[in-house]
């Protein structure tokens, strides 16, 4: 059964049990994400940092799915457009720049790209740039909580549109459902596969139908509600831990910025296209809820803005003087035991 959710940034607020320090932690996420998303652009055009990632448009989604997460119990199986959602579960604005500087300090030692974040102590697995490598990754995760009857844990995992047209996202799609594991598939359709327009990818462009095929649940929903986003999620989440099994989500976005530092997207979308998605941009569009339902004010969303780039500042300057790994380290962390191939 595929259903559209109504948005409830539209009419009265129907915050679907939210308390108003939630709302106000979903902007703080948002802001955070944009903030050092446009950081990392900032760091690589300076000749600092050799790569960065964008994901605005996807800060919404993100922080609304990082509400539903529960910290020190779920598992999360990122891609690597999930800044928002890393922080938005515990990850420092510290721990983001330390990947991007690649030093020592870093959970990867600096040996990871950019981007690629991972920590146990959140509960956040390491994931590769390769399209769906994650998502096998994550199932053989809920099917080990499962297995241990770990109840009240689920796993979630999520990917752009372009994974779903990789074979690993439909092994991963159907195993999980043959064997109802307590895992959630949320995709953010942001409707390009790095160049590649969604209606170049597939005949059926709503992703979440495809799980009826699957012996799933599946629902689609305004990405750039964060309100809506964690209800969809919090339902998906709740049914994987209560062992009824999987669901696919899928939150429909728009990735307002270029593919990565690397790619020119005016060579295959206008800047009229990106013009009109921008009216529809979640961080502005969130605050004026925030503001008409008196949550917060202007000036209380102004000082908290100056507070996250108070906050990004003093992370960029604290990990950029921080040493870089030694060459010695090369060889650790690698191999159990001696690394040498003839001992």
């Amino acid at each position: 059964m595929t259903t559209t959710s109504t948005p409830a940034t539209t009419g009265t607020l129907e915050r679907y049990g939210l308390s108003d320090d939630q709302l106000r932690v979903i902007l703080h996420t948002m802001l955070m994400q944009r903030q050092l998303d446009n950081r990392g652009f900032q760091l690589n055009r300076q000749g600092k940092i050799p790569f960065a990632l964008g994901s605005e448009g996807h800060e919404a989604i993100q922080a609304g799915a990082a509400m539903a997460f529960i910290r020190g119990k779920d598992i999360l199986a990122p891609y690597y457009r999930d800044l928002g959602l890393a922080v938005g579960i515990g990850f420092t604005p510290l721990e983001v720049l330390l990947s991007l500087f690649a030093r020592a300090a870093d959970h990867n030692g600096g040996r990871q790209f950019p981007n690629h974040y991972s920590s146990r102590r959140i509960g956040m697995m390491s994931f590769s740039s390769i399209l769906a490598a994650q998502i096998p990754h994550a199932v053989g995760a809920a099917y080990a909580l499962q297995y241990r009857k770990e109840s009240g844990r689920a796993v979630l995992v999520t990917f752009g549109d372009g994974t779903t047209s990789e074979g690993e996202w439909h092994e991963s799609m159907n195993f999980a459902a043959v064997h109802r594991l307590p895992i959630v598939f949320l995709c953010e359709n942001n409707q390009w596969a790095i160049s590649t327009p969604l209606s170049k990818q597939m005949g059926q462009p709503n992703i979440c139908k495809r799980a009826e095929g699957y012996g799933m649940p599946g629902e689609q929903f305004d990405g750039f509600d964060p309100i809506v986003t964690y209800d969809v999620v919090n339902r998906a989440m709740q049914r994987a831990r209560s062992g009824s099994g999987p669901s696919l989500v899928e939150g429909m976005c728009y990735r307002f910025l270029a593919h990565s530092t690397d790619d020119d997207d005016r060579t295959y979308r206008t800047r009229e296209e990106v013009e009109v998605q921008r009216a529809n941009d979640p961080v502005p569009r969130f605050e004026r809820v925030l503001i008409e339902n008196k949550i917060m004010t202007a000036e209380e969303i102004d000082a908290l803005r100056k507070d996250v780039l108070r906050e990004a500042n003093e992370a960029t300057d604290e990990a950029e003087a921080m040493p870089y790994p030694q060459a010695s380290d090369l060889y650790t962390n690698v191999h159990e035991g001696a690394w040498e191939p003839w001992q």
